[in-house]
């Protein structure tokens, strides 16, 4: 199967976020869902990760409605289970469990099997100065590529 130019990201998540580990995870999805992805109609702003009885959930992503869909389409911000294992989800419900720690969602891709898999990673929350200093990090790396490309 040829490589997959599906590839959505959550901006907000590393403005907001400093990570500190990432995981892949496989996605519990249903037919209309995974055809919709492939379209490119997927979104993560506003979503988490919740570890709800040793299974870990995705909450609030936004997959649209599949056009040629009949009545049984999906509905559109439905939770949806991640599939990692065990050990995986262990060590990300006891980094959930500190306080200012969050499971977020970075990426989600179809892989070169065809299958839709969505990048978590174990965060913690930026301050308010932190991020002016991600602001500036960015606009000096600008600056300096301007600068070398003239």
């Amino acid at each position: 199967m040829a490589t997959s130019s599906i590839n959505i990201k959550n901006r907000r998540a590393t403005f907001d976020y400093e990570i500190i580990e990432s995981f892949t995870a496989g996605i519990v999805l249903t037919g209309t869902e995974i055809k919709s992805i492939r379209q490119g109609k997927a979104g993560l702003t506003d979503t988490y990760c919740m570890v709800e009885n040793n299974e870990l959930w995705v909450k609030g992503m936004y997959i649209a409605e599949y056009s040629y869909g009949s009545y049984n389409n999906h509905s559109t911000h439905r939770d949806r289970k991640l599939l990692l294992n065990r050990k995986e989800i262990n060590k990300i419900a006891k980094a959930a469990q500190q306080p200012g720690y969050s499971i977020v969602p970075l990426r989600l891709f179809i892989n070169e099997q065809g299958y839709a898999k969505l990048v978590i990673a174990i965060a913690r929350g930026k301050k308010q100065y932190d991020k002016r200093q991600s602001i500036k990090e960015r606009e000096d790396k600008r600056a300096m590529d301007r600068m070398f490309k003239k």
